[in-house]
């Protein structure tokens, strides 16, 4: 299953894209939980490029649920990564993004470019419901052996 988004440097765009990748993940069968784990951290990801991106347009979010693996690629063309972000302090309200994806996700990457903008790369093996779709169509797919 693959799905992109191109979508406007709006908070607006927020909930489209979890509502689309909540949808998508929940259809295959995606226990809940980690539904949950996607959708905090895809929306931090794009809060960044909301916040951060040094860019007018659009930005993309593409999606991709492989051998039981979701990747998350999040993109924008701004100016890129400055340094790396400063520690929040104690009572901060912001500042938390790049932790919270980290802790939530098996592996994050962000490969970021002067000029050439941001990618953020989220992946996590994915648990699954009693009963998913893709569990039934896997064993569909095994050829019987008897």
């Amino acid at each position: 299953m693959r799905f992109s988004l191109a979508l406007p440097r709006d908070a607006l765009s927020i909930p489209v894209v979890r509502r689309v990748t909540g949808e998508a993940l929940r259809g295959l069968g995606v226990a809940e939980d980690c539904v949950d784990d996607l959708l905090v951290a895809i929306s931090e990801a794009c809060t960044n490029v909301i916040e951060h991106a040094r860019a007018n347009g659009d930005y993309e979010v593409t999606g991709h649920v492989d051998d039981g693996t979701c990747m998350l690629k999040i993109m924008d063309w701004g100016r890129g990564l400055r340094s790396a972000p400063p520690e929040p302090e104690a009572l901060s309200e912001s500042g938390r993004g790049i932790k919270l994806m980290r802790a939530l996700v098996d592996d994050l990457n962000i490969d970021s470019a002067p000029d050439r903008g941001t990618v953020v790369h989220l992946r996590k093996r994915l648990t699954w419901r009693d009963g998913a779709l893709v569990r039934r169509l896997d064993r569909s797919l095994i050829p019987n052996a008897g």
